[in-house]
């Protein structure tokens, strides 16, 4: 059997190595995958970017989202070789939807009170915004179920998200026509288990929830994750 290539996007604040546990468990069962760096600039230019991937991979993929990775998959999930999308503690937006109107409808998380504003420059001279999490809040904010000293490092080496984000439109919704799973962080305090839930039951997707994850799921618990987009990659092969 031939499998499709799993793809896995990062959210903010993060990078692809978050991934090193699934990518190991993929990579023991025979499935090819890649983590392509996420550029966390727009979500417009974010999905064009990855788009660009899918395009020069050759037969079917998995798209498989963390957090603000779940609505680049919507977005570019709308590629013909993308044959299914999971959903890992992800935001699931509908088209035309903005994820700070999908996020509007639900009380805010601790990651609310937590955030670090910064600016960057534009090659218009202009500047923009971007945000990370404080750094003493990170382990509790979004790793509470990873060790101590792990936590502090990801947090001393996240990646700043542009609140950009929050406020562009998406422009597909690719859950309309393609299968999609969904794993629900039930600890979660970066983006709500409310949000997810509700977006994952709004794209009919088969839900898998764990009680305990924070939103750090993909290091915590990888053999979970990954037996999720195996249950994906086995149905769409």
């Amino acid at each position: 059997m031939t499998h499709p290539t799993v793809v896995l996007v990062h959210g903010a604040f993060a990078d692809a190595t978050g991934w090193i546990g699934v990518i190991a468990e993929l990579r023991s069962s025979g499935i090819p995958v890649i983590a392509p760096s996420n550029p966390l600039r727009g979500l417009t230019s974010d999905s064009a970017y990855l788009a660009s991937v899918l395009a020069q991979i050759e037969g079917p993929a998995v798209l498989v989202g963390h957090a603000y990775g779940g609505a680049l998959i919507t977005v570019a999930g709308a590629a013909d070789n993308v044959v299914g999308l999971v959903y890992v503690a992800a935001y699931v937006p509908h088209e035309g939807e903005t994820l700070g109107q999908l996020q509007g409808n639900f009380p805010d998380t601790l990651l609310t009170d937590h955030l670090k504003e910064w600016t960057y420059p534009l090659l218009d001279g202009d500047s923009a915004a971007e945000v990370t999490i404080e750094e003493t809040a990170f382990p509790s904010v979004f790793a509470a179920d990873v060790p101590e000293d792990v936590a502090g490092i990801l947090a001393a080496a996240q990646r700043p998200l542009a609140t950009a984000a929050f406020t562009e439109c998406a422009s597909a919704a690719a859950w309309r026509t393609k299968p999609s799973w969904a794993l629900v962080a039930g600890a979660d305090r970066t983006i709500s288990p409310e949000v997810q839930r509700f977006g994952a039951a709004r794209a009919g997707a088969a839900v898998v929830e764990l009680p305990h994850a924070s939103h750090a799921v993909a290091l915590s618990q990888p053999t979970r994750v990954a037996d999720l987009i195996r249950e994906a990659v086995t149905a769409t092969s």
